[in-house]
């Protein structure tokens, strides 16, 4: 997992079309989050906008940190909570406009 410090990271998923821009984020955010806790390879690519600084957190020190700091564990939680928010608004709004295209046909 990453935690930036410092600078900001486009997040995207790598397709056959190109490139599909997914977020950006900036220092307090976090990212690989995901494989710690599922064990599955990385679903998008990131990369520095320009100069960035992000700490390298690994399972062992993730979880010390969590017994040492419990809040933390419900900060991330509610960091993941607000992104399937958006994430469901997103998918709300794309079956919205795919409901209304198939009524023009």
């Amino acid at each position: 997992m990453f935690i930036i410090q410092d600078g900001e990271v486009n997040v995207f998923l790598e397709s056959a079309n190109g490139d599909i821009p997914l977020v950006v984020l900036g220092p307090g955010d976090m990212f690989g989050e995901m494989s710690m806790f599922t064990k599955q390879p990385r679903t998008a690519t990131v990369t520095a906008k320009g100069n960035a600084r992000v700490l390298t957190v690994d399972k062992r020190g993730f979880l010390r940190r969590i017994h040492e700091d419990p809040s933390l564990a419900f900060r991330i939680l509610q960091k993941l909570s607000e992104r399937i928010t958006v994430l469901n608004e997103e998918m709300s709004r794309l079956q919205e406009t795919l409901a209304q295209y198939e009524k023009q046909d």
